[in-house]
C-alpha cells in the first residue's frame, strides 16, 4: 500500500501591484492591520511580495490576489491567481 501525502493549504494574499517593471515579475504591497501593544490603536503595516506574472497582465494599481508557490527564483515564491480588479 503507498501512503497518501497530503499539501498543506497554502497561503493566499490579496493586495496592489507597486511595479511591473520585470519581465514576467510584479511587486504586490500587501497591507494589514495590525493593534498597537500598548496603546491598543490599529496601524497599518505593509509587507512587499515578488509574484510570478506569466502573461505580463498586470499594470500598477491592480488588486490582485497571489498565491504561495515553490521557490521560482531568489525573491520569487509567490505566482499571480488572478486579477480582482484593474487600475482606473
Amino acid at each position: 500500500m503507498e501512503a497518501k501525502t497530503t499539501r498543506a493549504l497554502r497561503k493566499e494574499r490579496i493586495g496592489l501591484v507597486t511595479s511591473n517593471k520585470m519581465d514576467k515579475s510584479i511587486t504586490v504591497q500587501v497591507e494589514r492591520r495590525v493593534k498597537h501593544p500598548m496603546y491598543k490603536k490599529f496601524v497599518k503595516k505593509t509587507t512587499r511580495f515578488s509574484a510570478h506574472d506569466e502573461k505580463n497582465e498586470c499594470n500598477i494599481g491592480d488588486t490582485v490576489r497571489i498565491m504561495e508557490t515553490k521557490p521560482l527564483s531568489k525573491n520569487k515564491c509567490w505566482r499571480l491567481v488572478e486579477i480582482i480588479e484593474r487600475a482606473k
